[in-house]
């Protein structure tokens, strides 16, 4: 087809004449409808340019800024359930754990009270993290409300500001609304107004579901007493079980061999045995998953996933670290889990390692004898980075005095603990030995303050994150992301044992770090289930 002649000024429109003139011959159905009455265009001509529906809708110009409302109008969403969108009253301390959960209620309404919007005016000061979230709720809230909104009770859209996944709104309390509490609650308290506040709503929207969303248990506790709906904040949780975290290893069936036997291919390089299967069993494996089959009267296998090619995977068979000729800085494996987590260690291929557990499971102590086995034996990272969150078990002491290594020392005696015990291994330097020994380990391990994390780069360098179980998923993003080229990041931590507020064994940051990290090639994790600190320690675990 003929390009059409170009305009003759700027920003002018073809006519339609200008098509017509240059359009090729119109093929005309033997079977069409009869034409309605028009003017005669000619023989043959086709038709680009509808002059009704031009008359109807007149031509808009193509502008940026229609084409970023084209882009930003966020798409309908269609609603789970089919009666009318609940509405969430949300407690100030859902905003100051999770500062984006304003969208987070998918097609359902948010209510916020105005004595929540009090308190979080009170929390805006410090560099603390609850202080960090508190301002960037007040950020959203203004952006929120900067497109303005004609009537306060029609609410404002929460997909205005570009979240599509927010299909609710947002109501702000404007009016006083009175509710009768039970005496015994005293009306002054914060708590109690916003109680007060979801009493006063269930009334006023009889045919709505009312529900409070807060993380105080007591809070939740008074509301159900009242007869109130109140539910916790779910959104922050990676699981809602903690028994179904991955655990990094898989047994296999004890007809593993009869089932995938003839179809597998097997071969040896550099040590290893390498398995070849393809079965039942691959749509389960993940990559640096470990297997085992231990069968009486047979030779175990301990394997690991390396590779996961459509419906075939690659097993590749381990190093044994229970044996003393591949002791690591004197260190051997005393169970099975530790074996395995000393080929994750060790391997320079794994970029992030987690190993969780319960006390005594030789977390500490194996991640440390593999970095100081790389750092000095095989030079393959400069120097070992040691952190951990800093929340006390019981009182505060104070603030410390000294540089920051000295200020974290009281809280690296676990790390004094294993480093001990590194030492004592060595029997063959003596005395002199020992410690010149000892001081060249202590000059290769820097002791680092979470609070000066922010914008550094770890260039080859082995970090060993302790009590990783009381970071939060923002803190825990913070850490890896500081990870350079030529970096091995191990986080420890023992689920059980939370001692950050408002963190739970679903929401904590290193379940978060297991979950999404599993499965990709240069990660692992490990579920530690055997405790080796003595016999003292493992009855303790058990009876108290």
């Amino acid at each position: 087809m003929p390009l059409p002649k170009p305009p003759a000024r700027k920003a002018a429109l073809l006519a339609p004449a200008d098509f017509e003139a240059q359009t090729a011959p119109k093929q005309v159905r033997r079977d069409a409808p009869p034409a309605t009455a028009e003017p005669d265009r000619g023989p043959g001509v086709l038709d680009l340019f509808d002059s009704h529906a031009a008359a109807a809708a007149p031509l808009r110009p193509v502008t940026v800024a229609n084409l970023r409302q084209a882009t930003t109008e966020p798409k309908p969403r269609k609603p789970r359930g089919t009666g009318p969108a609940k509405l969430f009253v949300l407690d100030t301390n859902v905003l100051m754990h999770d500062p984006s959960c304003l969208y987070r209620f998918e097609e359902h309404d948010i209510y916020l009270p105005m004595i929540t919007l009090e308190e979080l005016d009170g929390h805006k000061r410090g560099m603390s993290e609850v202080s960090r979230n508190v301002r960037q709720v007040s950020r959203s809230l203004d952006a929120l409300a900067a497109h303005g909104f004609a009537d306060p009770r029609e609410g404002i859209p929460l997909a205005k500001t570009g979240h599509r996944e927010a299909g609710g709104k947002l109501f702000f309390q404007t009016t006083f609304l009175e509710a009768k509490l039970p005496d015994g609650l005293p009306q002054g308290k914060a708590d109690n107004q916003i109680l007060g506040v979801v009493s006063s709503l269930r009334e006023a929207h009889p045919g709505r579901e009312v529900v409070l969303v807060s993380k105080d248990i007591n809070m939740r506790v008074k509301a159900r007493a009242l007869g109130l709906a109140a539910e916790d904040y779910f959104n922050d949780k990676t699981l809602e079980d903690g028994d179904l975290l991955y655990t990094g290893v898989l047994p296999l069936p004890a007809d593993f061999w009869e089932r995938h036997g003839k179809t597998m291919e097997s071969w040896q390089q550099g040590g290893h045995t390498y398995y070849r299967i393809a079965g039942p069993l691959v749509p389960a494996l993940m990559v640096n998953q470990f297997v085992y089959l231990e069968t009486p009267g047979a030779v175990p296998l301990y394997a690991r996933v390396t590779e996961i090619t459509g419906k075939t995977a690659l097993l590749k068979t381990l190093r044994d670290y229970t044996h003393q000729k591949n002791a690591v800085w004197g260190v051997t494996a005393r169970n099975r889990e530790q074996n395995f987590a000393l080929n994750l260690l060790m391997d320079p291929e794994c970029d992030f390692v987690t190993l969780t557990g319960t006390a005594g499971t030789g977390k500490t102590l194996l991640s440390l004898a593999a970095g100081l086995s790389q750092v000095l034996d095989d030079r393959r990272y400069s120097e070992i980075l040691v952190t951990r969150v800093t929340v006390p078990v019981g009182e505060d002491i104070g603030f410390l005095p000294g540089t920051e290594e000295e200020k974290m020392g009281p809280w690296m005696g676990a790390l004094d603990d294993n480093l001990e015990v590194l030492a004592r291994s060595d029997t063959s330097a003596g005395e002199w030995g020992r410690a010149a020994t000892n001081d060249l380990v202590r000059s290769k391990i820097k002791i680092k303050s979470l609070n000066f994390m922010r914008g550094r780069t770890f260039l080859n360098k082995f970090v060993l994150i302790d009590e990783a179980q009381n970071l939060t998923p923002k803190q825990m993003k913070t850490l890896i992301t500081r990870a350079g080229p030529g970096t091995k990041i191990v986080c420890l931590g023992n689920l059980a044992q939370i001692d950050t507020p408002y963190l739970t064994e679903g929401s904590s940051g290193l379940t978060f770090a297991v979950d999404r990290f599993k499965g990709w090639p240069h990660s692992g994790h490990l579920t530690l289930a055997r405790g080796e600190r003595s016999r003292l320690a493992d009855f303790a675990s058990e009876v108290l």
